[in-house]
């Protein structure tokens, strides 16, 4: 029902403009998801590192390659917004 009366507006109002705009709050999501991740790992990391500082180094690598991999995730988020409005 509910998917019926998107399409139906869509096919109404300029489905390019449309597009458009659902690429932009697309693009601003990915962006925002990221960043909040991003920063959750890293609070949590100095978290953890406080209380075991031996453990810092293992810590540390643990969040980079978690950081890269919301990081990724956030691009194809980006790329796809993108190639809705490049298409």
């Amino acid at each position: 029902m509910l998917s019926s009366i998107l399409l139906q507006a869509t096919e109404a109002a300029s489905s390019m403009g449309f597009a458009y705009g659902l690429a932009g709050v697309g693009a601003g999501l990915a962006a925002i998801g990221a960043g909040l991740g991003i920063g959750r790992i890293g609070g949590s990391a100095v978290e953890a590192i406080a209380r075991q500082p031996e453990a810092s180094n293992d810590i540390r690598a643990n969040m980079i390659l978690t950081a890269a991999l919301v990081e990724g995730a956030a691009i194809i988020g980006l790329v796809t917004c993108m190639l809705v409005v490049f298409k």
